[in-house]
């Protein structure tokens, strides 16, 4: 107990730094980082990231919209999320 789950979800062209942008962002905000998987297929980079945010500095409100905007940036599609919201979501 004492965990608030999230998932970041990055979608978007392979390009160096982007797993280092997005921890930066977490580490920075006393996001822990707890597990990370990542594909790259034809150039495109997809990862799924899941972070404890009982520690954050910030809301979720918040890192999504630095993600958001930083992904932009990078020509990324970057999404956060509760993980039950996730899980329920993504069902299968």
């Amino acid at each position: 107990s004492g965990i608030m789950k999230i998932v970041i979800s990055v979608l978007g062209r392979d390009r160096v730094g982007i797993i280092a942008m997005v921890s930066t962002v977490l580490a920075e905000n006393g996001v822990n980082i707890l597990n990370l998987d990542q594909t790259i297929l034809d150039g495109f980079f997809n990862m799924i990231m899941t972070a404890d945010m009982s520690g954050a500095k910030i809301s979720l409100k918040e890192l999504q919209e630095i993600l958001r905007g930083k992904g932009e940036a990078m020509g990324l599609e970057i999404r956060v999320q509760h993980a039950d919201i996730f899980q329920v979501m993504h069902r299968v």
